[in-house]
Order: C-alpha cells, then sequence, then structure tokens
C-alpha cells in the first residue's frame, strides 16, 4: 500500500515516531563524531555486529528447528575471524610507523594473513567435522548464507572505517547524503506519492524517489561547503585519541578542498549577472562540491537498491523488518542496507578520484623491513643521516655517534 492511500491518522502517527526517533539518531551519531575516530570505529564496529546478528537470527530459527549443533557458535566464530582480518589490515595499513617498530607487535603485523587464514581453517574444518547426515543440504546452505553476511556486512563496514582514517569527512558525507536521500523520499512520497516504484517494496514510489534526488543534490553541495571548512573533517588520522577538540591541521590539504575560478560561459554569465546585478564571468567551487554531486547521485539513484535488496529478503523469509530495535524503522538492517553500499562506493571513488598521495611513512618502513637485511638498513640510516647534516638540518655529531655505536656493537657500515 503507497504511503498516500494509508489513513491520514496512521500515516501522521508513523511519521512522528520515524521523526523522533531519526533525531535521536542523528544526535547520538554526532556526538560519537565529536569524541573522536576511535569511537567512530567501535560505532561502525557496533552497527556492523547489530547488523550480522539480524542477518544470522533470520537463518537461526530453521536451524534450531533442525537440530543443526554449533550454528550459532560458528557463525560468531567466522564474524571474529573475518573482523580480526579486515580491520587488522586497516590498522596495519595506516599504521605501520607504529607497529613495525614494536618488537611484540612486529611478529602479528608480518604474519597477520597466515594468522587470519589459520583462524579461517579452523573454523572450516570445525564445520566440515560436525556435517550431519540427512542435513547436509541445510547446513552448507546456512554455511553460505553465513558467508554471504560476512561479504554483505563486514567486508563492506571494513571500507568504511578505511574512510574513517582517511578522514571523517568520506564518512560523514556520504552517509549523510543516504539520510538526506531517505528522509526526502519518505517526505515526497508522503505527499505526492502516486506511482510504485519497484514492487519489491510497494511504498517506495517514483515522486519520492525523484523528488529525493534533487533534494539530495542540493543538499549534497552545501553540505561539501560546510564540512570542507574544517580540519577535524578533512584531515587523515595520525592519532585515534584526536577528538573535535583537539588542534588538528594538515598541510598540504588534499586540493581537492581547495576553490578555484571556473569560468562560465556566455550563457550562464548573462543569467547570472541579471540575477546579481554585477558582471560575472566565474565562480569559485572547491572540487569536493562537485564530487558530492556524484556521491549524491549515487546515493539518490543506486544506493536505494541496497534497500530493495534487504527488501528481496525479507520478503523470501517473508518478515516485515529485520527486527524492531528502532521504533518507526524496524531493525538496524532495515536502517543501514544502503549505507553499506555507499560506503563501499565513497571508498573506491575516493582511492580512484579524490586520493593524491599512495606512499606514507608506513608504507616505506614496511617495505624496509619486510625487504632490506638489518645491513642494508644500517646503510640506508646512514645515508639519510648524511642527507640530513649535508642539509644542515642536523649537526654532524648525530653521524659521528652512530657511527661509533655501530662500531662498538660490531656492525660494519659499507
Amino acid at each position: 500500500m503507497l504511503l498516500t492511500e494509508q489513513p491520514l491518522a496512521k500515516k501522521w502517527k508513523n511519521m512522528w515516531i520515524r521523526t523522533i526517533t531519526t533525531l535521536l539518531m542523528v544526535g547520538t551519531f554526532f556526538a560519537i563524531l565529536a569524541s573522536g575516530h576511535l569511537f567512530v570505529i567501535l560505532m561502525v564496529i557496533a552497527i556492523q555486529t547489530l547488523v550480522y546478528s539480524e542477518v544470522i537470527e533470520i537463518a537461526q530459527v530453521p536451524a534450531r528447528e533442525k537440530n543443526m549443533r554449533w550454528y550459532r557458535t560458528m557463525s560468531w566464530y567466522f564474524l571474529v575471524a573475518a573482523t580480526y582480518f579486515l580491520y587488522g589490515e586497516s590498522i596495519i595499513y595506516y599504521f605501520q610507523e607504529i607497529l613495525l617498530v614494536d618488537a611484540f607487535l612486529l611478529p602479528f603485523a608480518t604474519h597477520h594473513r597466515f594468522i587470519s587464514f589459520t583462524l579461517y581453517v579452523i573454523g572450516f574444518v570445525f564445520f566440515v567435522v560436525n556435517l550431519q547426515k540427512g542435513l547436509y543440504k541445510r547446513q552448507l546452505a546456512q554455511f553460505g548464507w553465513m558467508h554471504m553476511a560476512l561479504l554483505l556486512i563486514v567486508f563492506q563496514c571494513h571500507f568504511i572505517v578505511d574512510n574513517v582514517l582517511e578522514g571523517l569527512i568520506w564518512l560523514v558525507l556520504p552517509a549523510s547524503l543516504v539520510i538526506c536521500n531517505d528522509i526526502f523520499a519518505y517526505v515526497c512520497g508522503f505527499f505526492w506519492g502516486r506511482t510504485q516504484l519497484i514492487q519489491l517494496s510497494p511504498k517506495k514510489t517514483v515522486e519520492g524517489f525523484v523528488g529525493a534526488w534533487i533534494c539530495t543534490l542540493v543538499f549534497g553541495f552545501l553540505w561539501a561547503s560546510f564540512l570542507m571548512r574544517f580540519d577535524y573533517m578533512v584531515c587523515p588520522v595520525k592519532n585515534l585519541s584526536t577528538s573535535a577538540w583537539s588542534a588538528v591541521s594538515c598541510e598540504p590539504k588534499n586540493p581537492v578542498f581547495t576553490a578555484v575560478p571556473w569560468e562560465l560561459s556566455q550563457n550562464w554569465s548573462s543569467l547570472l549577472s541579471k540575477i546579481t546585478g554585477r558582471h560575472v564571468t566565474e565562480v569559485w567551487i572547491a572540487p569536493i562540491q562537485l564530487h558530492a554531486l556524484v556521491m549524491a547521485c549515487f546515493a539518490s539513484l543506486i544506493a536505494p537498491f541496497g534497500g530493495f535488496f534487504a527488501s528481496g529478503v525479507k520478503r523470501a523469509f517473508k518478515i516485515k523488518d529485520f527486527g524492531q530495535s528502532i521504533p518507526g524503522h524496524g531493525g538496524w538492517t532495515d536502517r543501514m542496507d544502503c549505507q553499506f553500499l555507499m560506503g563501499l562506493f565513497s571508498y573506491m571513488y575516493y582511492q580512484s578520484f579524490i586520493k593524491t598521495h599512495t606512499a606514507s611513512v608506513g608504507s616505506v618502513l614496511a617495505t624496509i623491513v619486510n625487504n632490506l637485511s638489518l645491513g642494508d638498513q644500517l646503510e640506508l640510516l646512514e645515508r639519510i643521516l648524511t642527507y640530513f647534516v649535508n642539509q644542515g638540518i642536523l649537526d654532524s655529531s648525530v653521524l659521528k655517534n652512530k657511527q661509533n655505536k655501530c662500531l662498538n656493537n660490531d656492525f660494519s657500515l659499507k
């Protein structure tokens, strides 16, 4: 049933409930955002766990009915193993300069993938050992369902965390676009929806879909213009203890946040001149404002299909919502289905068109630690110190002290 066809009292009641819970969620989100990168990452992990729990619970009922052993235990084991692997990859990539110089953490960093593989193999063997006669097909279906949940939830959340580490704006902007689109799709459908958009989600209308797209484009341009003004939002993470009250700066900033002049065509120049009463030949626009329009189009035209996919799952299992934890919204999965797809797109888009530097202190250090012998590392250290001495950055005594210490410890320098 379309929203416009529902009784007026029911429509307004649902709208008020959704509005109140939405404001509470948005307020909580901004409070966590101000608390710092670490709390934002923990929030993503918590949401990932809640969504995974809801999705796995769908298959838990038939598992109990068929008396399949260890299904819930294996589900959570594979979640922990996947989380360890994916988030470990992110931590190692972004904080190599810390992990690779710590004697205790170094083995975990250098052997992380083998440890992760070992954890997966243990789970796989445990699953095979517990296959029961007469339940093979059902157990293999549950195993596939579990891995689909890991792929669509944990795998995509890992990229959302990478977005956080690249700069909070790459989490806040895409997530806000999805929220804006969802709100205006509901509002436009509430007042003007007449034409059903897709059979999977009967309440979605063409009018709501198009109206939300236009509103999200406007919001995206303005919201990006606001967020780019704050270093706390645009700077990549250097310290997980940073919060909104910390003195954050990063120079040079990514040029995507710097406004540049764009020359207008004669028609646009004439139109703006008439509107403003001044002769306008160019406008200043930061590239991020244009990128925000692309992200807004994805959030409006493609990300909703994550919600349609979730609707298909609910139809298949004959359930109305994935849960009832959020009044007026259903479960966490019902609210996050579009966010996961949007987060993955944002990561791919950022890495392809926006990121400017691929090398970092950590990546260079990893190359040195993993590929050079101890003698080569010492030679590299000597040459770096020599460079700094010759540039007048360090005193020559630093190089002499280093050479003396190496000789006293029987390390030969080439």
